[in-house]
């Protein structure tokens, strides 16, 4: 059996930039334990799965460990890819998710912007190990939401982390957002996901939904430009409209073929 499979790098315009995602269009769902195994060969942060419905896409994720609840590159590279190399002619696509709901994504003038759920994080106490893994950086805020969240006071906080994978591989939760203000945009992030096989992802749509709700608040205002300050960088432009918050970015293929299942 023959399934098509495309790489994009998502939320940049550059190859070799922002986060590469693996794409597999279906005509029907394979067993989760092969999709499991595919995203595990891939080695990607994540390998989406669509099939297509009537009124658009069903997706799903998986990382090389597990299927996740929501993921925002990979959505952004399946649009991509249906919008470049499937033939779809309108201006949106709607994609139903299990856990996350409807995820909308447009594309005007070549940038594609995601609809998806605001997720603002909340206080919580500061987890056994999570200090000694990010390094003994002590954050100016801890919060949580999905993610751990841990803000700093400057861009140069983030920029010099150097996580211990192993310790963080033992927090209970899918990983750790660390942000600070930015010095030529609003905010910049990175995130840590080594329980999930990841890590470091390089840039990550589902962390924006915690950053663009926080920070919108932060800065008193719903536009916000933010970079993702991972080796291969990550530029999302964002906004905050109501419960939900839009990401803008970009996505270039880099590769096409077939894999045998």
């Amino acid at each position: 059996m023959t399934i098509p499979m495309y790489q994009a790098d998502a939320f940049t315009s550059q190859l070799f930039g922002g986060n590469p995602a693996a794409v597999c269009p279906l005509t029907e769902w394979l067993p989760n334990e092969t999709m499991q195994k595919i995203a595990a060969e891939n080695n990607l942060a994540e390998t989406a799965f669509f099939v297509k419905t009537d009124t658009g896409y069903h997706l799903r994720w998986f990382t090389p460990e597990l299927e996740i609840d929501l993921c925002g590159h990979a959505t952004l590279a399946s649009a991509h890819i249906i919008f470049t190399e499937l033939g779809h002619h309108d201006s949106v696509i709607r994609f139903t998710t299990e856990k996350a709901g409807e995820l909308i994504v447009t594309k005007i003038d070549g940038r594609y912007t995601l609809d998806f759920p605001s997720r603002p994080p909340f206080p919580a106490e500061m987890p056994d190990g999570l200090l000694e893994g990010i390094g003994n950086k002590v954050p100016k805020a801890i919060l949580r939401s999905r993610d751990y969240f841990l803000v700093y006071e400057d861009e140069q906080d983030i920029a010099d982390m150097v996580p211990n994978h192993s310790l963080l591989a033992h927090i209970d939760a899918i990983g750790i957002i660390v942000t600070a203000p930015g010095r030529e945009v609003d905010f910049v992030s990175r995130f840590f996901a080594p329980a999930c096989g990841v890590p470091e992802d390089p840039v990550t749509g589902s962390a924006h939904c915690n950053l663009i709700p926080y920070w919108a608040e932060k800065l008193g205002k719903t536009e916000l430009h933010a970079y993702q300050i991972s080796a291969r960088k990550g530029e999302l432009w964002c906004e905050l409209k109501g419960d939900r918050v839009l990401m803008s970015g970009h996505a270039v293929t880099y590769l096409k073929g077939e894999i045998y299942v």
